[in-house]
């Protein structure tokens, strides 16, 4: 077990690790339209459940499952805000390091490095 940044945490082949290949398809699934009419599914159901008053087990089993998927959506919001703020960062530093080269009059690895963090080649 790990507590590394999940941005920084990849296998030896600088690789995502498995955790987040998982996290990455689980944030992509519950953006998705599909996972929006589970949840508007869920939340009529838990309304039905005690509009009609049934009994108190299927009160806890649909609120129990709400609770469920909260938490879940909750570890996926916080993994995916740490890796946006992860790789923000490394872009501001990219920045911050040509502007610097730039004032220092020259050009150099900085310059590339920031290519490469906002992906100036991948749009071409």
């Amino acid at each position: 077990m790990t507590f590394d940044h999940p941005a920084k945490r990849k296998d030896g082949k600088g690789e995502l690790g498995r955790f987040e290949k998982l996290a990455e398809l689980a944030s992509n699934f519950t953006s998705s339209a599909a996972f929006s009419a589970f949840c508007v599914l869920l939340v009529a159901t838990f309304l039905t459940v005690h509009v009609l008053h049934l009994a108190p087990t299927w009160q806890h089993l649909v609120g129990d499952a709400m609770g469920a998927v909260s938490l879940l959506l909750l570890a996926l919001l916080k993994n995916s805000e740490r890796r946006a703020e992860h790789a923000i960062q490394l872009k501001l530093n990219a920045i911050a390091a040509a502007l610097l080269e730039q004032q220092e009059g020259r050009g150099g690895q900085a310059h590339q490095d920031l290519r490469k963090a906002i992906g100036i080649e991948d749009e071409a």
